[in-house]
């Protein structure tokens, strides 16, 4: 057939194209193959030990036992649906979890969780924690995920921030014989100006150099919890900028949601997960790094699962204390669970922990979450590759391609948290072979070479 153009004539423009497409796809590699972990346990430096994951999920385990010891206690608690025993499947996979893996991630805090103390102090503590770490890691006692936190890069704190982060990796590779942790993250709070960003990047790169580690192997994640954080002086959008001046190292973006509200002068019996501002955050934050592979993480709920009274010395707590312990556990957990729910359902798999009571309910709220979606989204995506990727409509939802990976991630999701069984997650069709390819590209192509 005759055509005009010749590929001659389009090279300068195809090649121009070429360019441009790679570039897209270096800087928007879509969502990341690597699993990510439902909260983050902050807690103080001065207080981590190797077996601290094991005794928050004791302890969590506990406030479950006293407040919520089956699935209708559960469910009066957190208003659970109880029909075709959703709260028990709830319960027991809670009760699982925390007997099995009570922390997903946990990070050694310098900063907010810390305070101010001084620098020997801080020195003693920094050394301590990494080898608490380092015993962990021996004992296999640790998280799967862990990191610590230094104090933000301002003037002021540079210095100190600096020396503690030398110190926990120094310290740590000594003890340790040189390995990290899996999946070890520094965070930097309070980030407003790619600068500093780039400065604990430099700092990264020389801990790794000078301890022979490959480089990369030192990961950082970046808070965002002022306006400054957003834009830029001009009002220009800069916090994609923050991230690309981690010079690759950026993984995860957490909101800090009280400091944020602080800073647009919202009044302090008003500063909650669920105020407008911290939606508005969640939303620009979406939009400035969707598709970039950066992971994100709500804050955290700050009301305490506590009852007012305590027990003293062998002296019983009376019923009418008992109660109203478990009236105010269930009024906090209440709170918790709503923001858990309102960050699922806004696209934020992952939050803040501050107490091992909170355990309980940020499970009971992701595992209610995906249990929830479990039979349409089954349905949906045993459709959706028995067709091989052509785009099918089952009910009225209609689904595409990059459906299909969002439906295999809801499955993945689910089951690295343990909301989801393997049996739960094969009725889709799948095998676990092709679940944990982690790709419904790969999926769809291994079965369309199966077939010819």
């Amino acid at each position: 057939m005759k055509t005009t153009l010749t590929p001659e004539a389009s090279a300068a423009s195809r090649e121009a194209l070429r360019r441009a497409n790679v570039a897209f796809a270096h800087a928007y590699p879509g969502e990341s193959s690597r699993r990510q972990p439902v909260h983050t346990v902050y807690g103080g430096a001065h207080l981590f030990r190797a077996g601290t994951a094991r005794k928050m999920g004791d302890l969590a385990l506990a406030a479950l036992r006293d407040h919520a010891a089956d699935g209708s206690q559960l469910a009066h608690g957190l208003g659970l649906p109880q029909r075709g025993g959703f709260a028990q499947r709830v319960h027991d996979r809670v009760v699982d979890k925390l007997q099995r893996e009570p922390v997903e991630d946990f990070r050694i805090d310098f900063e907010d969780g810390y305070g101010h103390r001084p620098d020997s102090e801080e020195d003693a503590h920094a050394v301590a924690a990494a080898t608490e770490v380092a015993r962990g890691l021996e004992q296999g006692s640790l998280p799967p995920f862990i990191g610590i936190r230094v104090k933000s890069f301002t003037e002021e704190l540079y210095a100190r921030a600096s020396r503690t982060l030398d110190l926990f990796v120094t310290t740590l590779l000594e003890q340790s014989g040189g390995r990290l942790p899996p999946s070890f993250v520094v965070t930097l709070p309070k980030v407003t100006v790619p600068e500093q960003v780039t400065a604990l990047a430099k700092l990264l790169s020389e801990l790794e150099s000078a301890h022979h580690l490959p480089p990369g192997a030192l990961s950082l994640e970046l808070m965002v919890e002022t306006p400054q954080a957003l834009f830029d002086a001009r009002g220009r959008p800069h916090l994609r900028s923050l991230v690309e001046a981690g010079e690759g190292r950026c993984s995860h973006v957490h909101l800090g949601v009280y400091d944020y509200t602080a800073a647009l002068d919202v009044s302090a019996h008003m500063q909650h997960m669920l105020h407008p501002a911290c939606d508005y955050l969640r939303d620009t934050v979406q939009v400035l790094l969707a598709g970039s592979g950066v992971r994100l993480s709500d804050g955290a709920t700050n009301v305490m699962p506590v009852g007012p009274h305590r027990k003293q010395g062998d002296t019983a707590l009376l019923p009418t204390q008992l109660r109203e312990n478990t009236d105010a556990v269930h009024r906090a957990w209440q709170v918790a669970y709503r923001h858990t729910r309102h960050s699922l359902e806004r696209g934020y798999y992952q939050g803040w922990d501050l107490h091992p009571a909170q355990l309980p309910v940020r499970y009971a709220a992701v595992y209610a979450f995906f249990l929830e979606g479990l039979e349409p989204a089954s349905q949906r995506l045993k459709a959706f590759v028995d067709k091989a990727a052509q785009a099918t409509l089952l009910g009225d939802v209609f689904d595409d391609a990059a459906t299909g990976q969002g439906l295999l991630n809801f499955f993945l999701r689910g089951l690295a948290c343990g909301a989801l069984t393997e049996e739960e997650a094969r009725a889709t069709g799948l095998t676990l072979e092709e679940l944990r390819s982690r790709s419904f590209r790969a999926i769809v192509q291994g079965r369309a070479d199966a077939s010819r």
